[in-house]
């Protein structure tokens, strides 16, 4: 019997979320819709345009494979967290939030610096813009994989923002290797189009000899192939994962679980934010599939909690709406 359900590794950044209109990007030269790394002084400089917004604004512990754990965690799942956070008020704000989400954190005492952040940027189209200061958890390294829990856990899992530089994707490399040879299985997202395009070498140095699931939308499971339709794109993941499962948005998604294609329509529903559904999405399935559902059974289910997710403000939803995702589904 395994400890945890779940070992995540990613980038440690506290989120903070706010609506802004289009015009707002325009004027501080953002691109919409994208994940851009950005400096610190960049980053200052946004804070402090933004301070003029007066919309909405919310704040959690973040960075795209804690959003998926968070909401494996919140299901019921036993899960544990690897990233680097420094020794301020922010990297003490991620270990808190992170904890009262359910997710057991390194036990790696953090060192002076400054914490990840990001920006999620919510236009009124629902489409999230990303500026990232990655900070503390560029230096993430080794140390903090604690391999004796990642031994003790079902899955690994992780994004592929770490691929983004060199050192990260040695970090990542290793621990793949080291979950293979102790019988944990290997799970990764593509994360975004932004990485498959600029970091293909990498991510291919991670995923190795192949992984046992990969997560991506369409457009990267496009992008990473080579593809011009979806089917020759299923067609070429098959050689690098044992199973799959590629998000469509509102056209719903589509899973590979190793024998069959399986496939699950779109939910209808008033968009308001689809920052995290993506990593809620990574989050349910993974939920499912730990807890002895098949592919096609957990494709539903992670499908309904991202449309929930997306119907509101901000990548977390209620309490109370974890258990009436599950209520939904009998469980």
């Amino acid at each position: 019997m395994k400890k945890y359900d779940i070992f995540g590794i990613g980038a440690a950044l506290v989120d903070t979320e706010i609506v802004v209109t289009d015009d707002f990007l325009a004027k501080h030269g953002v691109g919409k819709g994208l994940m851009t790394l950005v400096d610190e002084d960049r980053q200052d400089y946004l804070i402090k345009a933004l301070r003029e917004e007066t919309t909405h604004v919310k704040k959690a512990c973040g960075g795209s494979a804690c959003n998926s754990i968070v909401a494996a965690s919140s299901f019921g799942a036993d899960t544990f967290y690897a990233g680097k956070v420094a020794s301020d008020q922010d990297g003490g704000f991620f270990v808190k939030d992170l904890n009262a989400a359910g997710v057991t954190f390194h036990r790696i005492k953090p060192k002076q610096g400054i914490t990840g952040k990001c920006l999620v940027m919510v236009t009124p189209d629902a489409e999230r813009t990303l500026n990232t200061f990655l900070g503390a958890s560029l230096e993430l390294t080794h140390d903090e994989v604690e391999k004796e829990e990642l031994a003790a856990s079902q899955w690994l899992y992780m994004e592929g923002y770490l691929v983004t530089d060199d050192e990260r994707t040695k970090v990542a490399q290793e621990a793949m290797g080291f979950a293979r040879k102790n019988g944990v299985k290997t799970a990764i997202s593509l994360s975004d189009p932004f990485v498959v395009q600029v970091f293909a070498k990498n991510m291919s140095k991670v995923i190795g000899s192949g992984v046992d699931l990969l997560f991506c939308n369409q457009d990267e499971a496009l992008s990473y192939t080579n593809s011009n339709n979806l089917e020759d794109a299923i067609e070429s993941l098959k050689s690098i994962a044992k199973t799959f499962v590629i998000t469509q948005g509102e056209n719903g998604a589509t899973a590979f679980d190793g024998a069959q294609i399986a496939s699950v329509p779109g939910i209808s529903t008033e968009a308001v934010d689809t920052n995290g559904a993506g990593d809620m999405f990574a989050g349910a399935f993974l939920y499912a599939i730990t807890s002895g559902q098949n592919y096609e059974w957990a494709l539903g289910f992670a499908n309904a909690a991202a449309a929930r997710v997306v119907s509101q403000f901000g990548p977390r939803i209620a309490s109370i709406e974890y258990d009436r995702i599950k209520a939904q589904f009998n469980i």
